[in-house]
């Protein structure tokens, strides 16, 4: 089971709160592992409680509170720690940075356990308000915003037009393989060629005019 710790760097954010004495990094993936269990067996965001959660990784539960101050802290870190770290620069220029940021996206979605986990957390969590915003905010926005930059560059070395707006270029590139990962259950992920094509025909339509 995958639980990388976070990097930094890659735009992965550091999404809980430290205290106490020096963690163990044995208990953290024990703890790790068993709520990505409890979900995938079937349990909600709002099943979870701390004793269940120390329970099933072996832990008491002064352990999960001395790395967390509430079960909301833990399972955002948890739903992060989900995804890959965001893959750095190819040193290639925007264009091959776009397509490793949408390939980074398609590979996510080839693990079909942590895809169906991330996306039963992602849809509980608009009953969760306060655990919607928490990962909005310490997950998908740094995320968000890198692939901005990269649109910015690629505006910057004359691949894409000026007078676009930035954040709507960001949908467009980043829409489609999202759709294909969440919503499309039978859409052809292992085609290692898709994140070039979907970036090509979207820098082709916003390309600067000659």
């Amino acid at each position: 089971m995958r639980t990388d710790t976070p990097t930094a760097g890659t735009g992965r954010p550091d999404t809980t709160v430290r205290r106490g004495r020096p963690r163990s990094e044995a208990a953290e993936q024990a703890i790790f592992a068993a709520v990505e269990d409890l979900m995938a067996d079937g349990n909600t965001l709002s099943d979870l409680t701390i004793e269940g959660i120390a329970t099933a990784a072996g832990v008491g539960k002064a352990t999960i509170y001395r790395r967390w101050p509430n079960k909301e802290a833990l399972l955002v870190e948890v739903v992060g720690r989900l995804e890959e770290p965001i893959p750095a620069p190819t040193g290639a220029g925007a264009r091959a940075d776009l397509i490793a940021m949408v390939d980074y996206i398609r590979r996510r979605g080839l693990a079909k356990r942590t895809r169906w986990v991330l996306k039963a957390a992602l849809g509980q969590m608009q009953t969760l308000p306060e655990l919607y915003t928490a990962y909005r905010e310490r997950v998908v926005k740094p995320r968000r915003e890198i692939g901005l930059q990269l649109i910015r560059q690629a505006v910057a070395e004359g691949l894409v037009r000026d007078d676009l707006d930035v954040e709507l270029l960001g949908d467009l590139l980043m829409g489609p393989i999202l759709y294909r990962t969440i919503l499309w259950e039978d859409s052809d992920l292992e085609d290692p060629d898709l994140s070039r094509r979907l970036v090509d025909a979207v820098l082709e339509g916003i390309a600067p005019r000659p």
